[in-house]
């Protein structure tokens, strides 16, 4: 990557760039030295791949702040991991509160359930900018899950995931980490979780095609997916131990092999937290703008939206490309709950997602466009 120039992708909300050099470095060495499958066989090339799934299983489960590496499973992605969680329990007749900035792989799972399942799907109460208003949770007794969006994929807002817990009890919380995970702190024992669903190649910097799950108590579930284990191989039905149980199928080994990579190799941040505040500060400063960001900047996450007096957020995401080499989001970002909570549907926003590797000098690259769109320029 060239130092000079300044760092134009901002759209690490839908897949994070760029990734550690050793991402790709570890990907191209299991594909071209390594080869070899997981749980298939004893030999050499296979003992060194379980060796280092293992190692990747490990470090999720460091990062996501649980002590039973052995109840964290991999998928395709989060939205995999999602539906795997989601139908996996028997929600039949039963309620389920979810907040009003839900992803599409949460929401579109949900529906499914309302029309096949008679399930009821109510919305946690919230505040303008999506923050759930922990006071006024109410937890019908027929209540059978509650769901959370950690961080918001279009404000970024950041969910009290503690304080949502002491408010609905005992309940079964599930909460999508796949924007905040390798962003912020997260601890999911400490914090009372009972489900994670996560995905490896945005905030951890890994490749796409990796994600998961971790379930407090994965016997509540049943697999999504079923085949071929490598294990129990003479009985028909799938086995009951982890993660044999919902890891059907060969893995994606080398997507697994790049994510521990960029575990290992975590980059030092280019910015702080002062730089965020100081950025937001100066885009609301901007005539023609409006920021679509969390009310209070302790909840805010490393991306933001944006909405323009006159032009649609496609125009906007345009011109800071074709002008600017600026590369946004624009739209309903698979989240068109929380769009119509922040009253930006049906037209949605352009969106802004920061990595660790944009600098000072790529937020005033950045300043410096949007004034000059805002001026006609």
């Amino acid at each position: 990557m060239n130092v000079t120039q300044p760092l134009t992708y901002f759209d690490n909300s839908a897949t994070s760039f760029p990734k550690p050099p050793q991402v790709a470095e570890a990907v191209a060495r299991y594909l071209t030295e390594i080869g070899g499958s997981y749980g298939r066989s004893a030999n050499k090339r296979c003992c060194t791949v379980a060796r280092v799934v293992e190692q990747c299983r490990d470090s999720l489960a460091s990062i996501i702040g649980i002590k039973d590496a052995g109840h964290l499973c991999f998928t395709a992605n989060a939205t995999q991991a999602a539906n795997t969680v989601i139908r996996g329990m028997d929600l039949t007749g039963g309620r389920v509160l979810i907040s009003p900035m839900e992803h599409n792989a949460i929401a579109r799972p949900f529906e499914a359930l309302r029309l096949a399942a008679n399930i009821q799907i109510d919305t946690l109460p919230a505040f303008s900018d999506g923050l759930i208003d922990v006071a006024n949770i109410s937890i019908p007794d027929d209540t059978r899950l509650v769901v959370v969006n950690h961080q918001s994929n279009v404000n970024g807002v950041t969910q009290p995931l503690s304080a949502i817990r002491q408010a609905i009890g005992t309940k079964p919380l599930l909460v999508d980490a796949s924007q905040s995970l390798g962003k912020i702190p997260f601890n999911a024992e400490a914090w009372g979780l009972d489900y994670v669903i996560f995905t490896g190649h945005k905030g951890l910097l890994g490749p796409t095609g990796t994600g998961g799950f971790w379930a407090r108590h994965p016997h509540t579930l049943e697999p999504l997916l079923l085949g071929g284990t490598g294990s129990n191989s003479e009985h028909l039905d799938m086995p009951e131990f982890l993660p044999d149980r919902f890891e059907a199928g060969t893995p994606n080994v080398a997507g697994i092999f790049g994510l521990e990579a960029a575990l290992a190799h975590p980059p030092e941040a280019s910015h702080h937290r002062d730089d965020l505040a100081a950025l937001l500060a100066a885009i609301r400063a901007i005539e023609g703008f409006q920021l679509h960001a969390a009310g209070d900047f302790n909840n805010q996450g490393s991306l933001f939206s944006l909405t323009h007096r006159t032009l649609a957020s496609s125009e906007l995401s345009w011109r800071l490309d074709e002008g600017f080499g600026i590369e946004t989001r624009a739209g309903l970002h698979c989240a068109p709950l929380a769009h119509r909570h922040l009253g930006t549907a049906p037209d949605g926003t352009c969106r802004f997602s920061l990595s660790p590797y944009h600098s000072n000098s790529d937020f005033d690259y950045l300043l410096d466009a949007l004034t000059k769109v805002a001026k006609g320029q």
